[in-house]
């Protein structure tokens, strides 16, 4: 691929697309990372911020809001790179069999990472926060939930007026979230297992069992089109006034039947009103957490970009190179969405990676430039 894209056809189309003196050939990567060393991570931040912002203020994806007010953002946590020796001083560690002469401790780089929903199909990368050691003496180590702390005053900062909700895993159902939320009037739709708040839950547990939310049962039976004989039932029930820490909380449940048997069951916690016309709205947005684990982080790191693979052993270039594949995955999602043709044929990643490798190698004029300038401008700058 490395060198199909280093062509003097490809060199001279890249610089007439950024307007830049024509070179014979493109950056050796070393002195690509050598660039990435250097550069200041805040920078690509800031681009990205630009690309999400225009993306915004088009107007374009009003649907995808959730109650039609609140952009989903979805955070969550994984690891990016992982040795078993230490290689900077920000790295985490982790030490297993401790005491025993099987002893080992390795040594990771773990991110967050927060993504707006702006589709079904489109899901891309907002704020991302990087969990980090601040030097190797540290007592406590850095962890998810500080991060998110970081990774929301990012947000309000440059979203200040971007009505958000929250949704996370069960590990952000907590008070501090809870707060933080509030302070800046965010809605969340978090997961909730019974250990997250075992107070809450048994509270939750007393009230159903006592009948007295009877009102809030919502019973619902589907025959699959293409399977007659298979049925599914949805049963979802809430629990509304629920006070924890001075936050006024919702519990709701839904649990799944198919063909008379228990298929799965989920429970969230809210801090926004459920009300009946609303309920399955918000299941279905519940359920949307792990779109960023198979559509996010599990494509990238399987199927497309390799994010697990560290491109540079130098610590600021690695966010660098990190930061580089969100933006690439913002524009390639936006170019696979938005052109009709490729969801029609439902093109492979493979496919369409090679179809825009190869655009590159054909000769482009200044007049093919301004051509595809302005279709760009149209549909998504």
């Amino acid at each position: 691929m490395t060198d199909k894209f280093n062509t003097e056809e490809c060199a001279h189309n890249l610089c007439l697309i950024l307007g830049k003196e024509e070179k014979e050939y493109l950056p050796h990567y070393v002195t690509i990372n050598e660039c990435l060393e250097k550069l200041d991570p805040e920078e690509l931040q800031k681009f990205r911020k630009h690309i999400i912002k225009k993306l915004l203020r088009k107007r374009s994806f009003e649907h995808a809001r959730f109650l039609g007010e609140y952009w989903m953002v979805i955070v969550d946590a994984t690891q990016l790179f992982c040795f078993n020796e230490k290689i900077d001083e920000h790295c985490l560690r982790k030490t297993i069999n401790k005491g025993t002469k099987d002893e080992k401790t390795y040594y990771y780089h773990n991110v967050l990472e927060a993504k707006i929903v702006l589709g079904d199909n489109l899901i891309i990368s907002i704020a991302t926060e990087f969990i980090e050691n601040e030097n190797e003496d540290v007592e406590k180590q850095d962890c998810e939930r500080k991060a998110f702390k970081r990774l929301a005053k990012r947000l309000k900062k440059d979203y200040p007026r971007l009505p958000i909700c929250i949704l996370g895993d069960s590990l952000y159902a907590c008070e501090p979230v809870f707060q933080i939320c509030k302070d800046n009037r965010w809605g969340y739709l978090l997961r909730f297992k019974d250990g997250s708040i075992p107070s809450l839950a048994k509270e939750y547990q007393t009230i159903v069992g006592m009948g007295e939310n009877e009102e809030k049962i919502i019973k619902e039976e589907k025959t699959h089109k293409r399977k007659a004989r298979e049925s599914v039932k949805h049963e979802m029930k809430w629990v509304s006034e629920l006070y924890y820490e001075g936050h006024n909380l919702t519990v709701m449940e839904l649990k799944i039947e198919k063909d008379g048997e228990p298929e799965g069951s989920f429970q969230w916690i809210t801090g926004l009103p459920i009300r009946g016309k609303t309920a399955w709205e918000f299941a279905q947005t519940g359920r949307k957490r792990w779109k960023i684990e198979n559509e996010g982080f599990n494509i990238q790191k399987n199927h497309r970009y390799d994010i697990e693979h560290a491109n540079s052993l130098n610590y600021n270039a690695m966010k660098n190179h990190y930061l580089l594949t969100q933006i690439a995955d913002v524009l390639l999602q936006l170019y696979e969405n938005g052109i009709k043709g490729l969801r029609e044929i439902k093109r492979t990643i493979k496919n369409i990676s090679s179809d825009l490798l190869a655009s590159f190698g054909r000769q482009l004029t200044r007049e093919d430039i301004s051509y595809t300038e302005k279709r760009t401008s149209l549909s998504i700058s």
